[in-house]
């Protein structure tokens, strides 16, 4: 009762500290709109704390009385000469979740493993029978019924996606998110929208990358190399624009021309293909004999399909 006591004294008291300080904040306007908001939280408080202390007073009253009653009737049984019985010891209560672990796990007891124990025996180790815990098997259960759900939903109806369409679905609308990226930054350019550029400028940027990235295999001026040459009529992947810049995006790996998709932005793919398409009919010196397809001017710039030639040559390394 005395430590009880001393505790709450011990709480009190800085309780009576904090009511000091946070009058003075009141005193110099500090705080909030509530003029007296200090003056009541420190009310509540000291109402708090004169209850628990209340409390703590009556059941330490009620325990004192308890153990009065107790003495009183040993005397009356001493008096009368009779003998107390003695009070058998409480067997406590198991809770709610003691029971529902047990249930969950099928705990064995330590004193009652010998009942669970194999006849068989390694190096002295006795194995226990126990039983799977409730918990695995429940799960174990959940896992079937789950299979059964997801197999019916996903491969005997139509309601759920199967993996090649959610595949499909996923490209689709990762390719949507890749335009909507482009048209943002203003470089929504690609084999079905580009057009050719006629702006000086354009295509002196557009040479200049030519030269940096493409005049190793195609030559300086288009004629050639280990790249097909790009200023006569005969196109290997089509001779529009739309083809050029399509080659150029993706490239051709089985040739040993890379994608340029990754390097090059829309708007550079599209400067570079217009400076290819102003080199047709050039006639540079030492130009590489034609490959390919002989394509039409008119069927070259409408972008329309290429007229075959009985002349065209075996396909090589190359754009064209």
């Amino acid at each position: 009762m005395k430590n009880k006591f001393q505790k709450l004294l011990l709480l009190f008291f800085p309780l009576l500290l904090l009511g000091d300080t946070l009058n003075g904040q009141e005193a110099t306007g500090a705080g909030t709109g509530n003029p007296n908001f200090y003056s009541d939280l420190l009310a509540i408080t000291l109402m708090v704390v004169a209850g628990v202390v209340l409390l703590s007073a009556l059941a330490s009253l009620v325990q004192v009385l308890n153990v009065m009653v107790q003495v009183k009737k040993i005397e009356l049984y001493k008096a009368k000469g009779l003998e107390l019985e003695e009070e058998k010891p409480r067997v406590p209560k198991e809770s709610l979740w003691d029971q529902f672990y047990k249930r969950l796990t099928k705990v064995v007891p330590v004193e009652k493993e010998k009942d669970i124990l194999f006849e068989h025996e390694y190096d002295g180790i006795r194995e226990l029978d126990n039983s799977l815990p409730p918990w695995w098997v429940y799960m174990f259960y959940i896992t079937i019924v789950f299979a059964v759900v997801y197999m019916t939903y996903y491969h005997f109806t139509d309601a759920g996606l199967s993996q090649e369409e959610q595949y499909a679905q996923e490209m689709q609308e990762a390719e949507e998110a890749v335009k909507a990226h482009l048209a943002l930054q203003g470089s929504n350019i690609d084999e079905t929208s580009v057009q050719m550029v006629a702006n000086e400028n354009e295509l002196a940027l557009g040479k200049t990358m030519y030269e940096t990235n493409c005049a190793a295999c195609h030559g300086m001026m288009g004629e050639g190399g280990v790249g097909p040459n790009l200023t006569d009529e005969y196109w290997i992947h089509g001779g529009s624009i739309q083809d050029v810049f399509k080659t150029i995006k993706y490239g051709v790996p089985e040739k040993g021309m890379i994608a340029w998709q990754a390097q090059l932005r829309p708007k550079d793919m599209q400067r570079v293909s217009s400076y290819i398409m102003t080199m047709q009919g050039t006639s540079p010196p030492n130009a590489k004999e034609p490959q390919g397809e002989k394509v039409q001017v008119d069927d070259a710039e409408e972008g329309g399909s290429p007229v075959q030639d009985t002349s065209s040559q075996a396909q090589v390394i190359g754009m064209k």
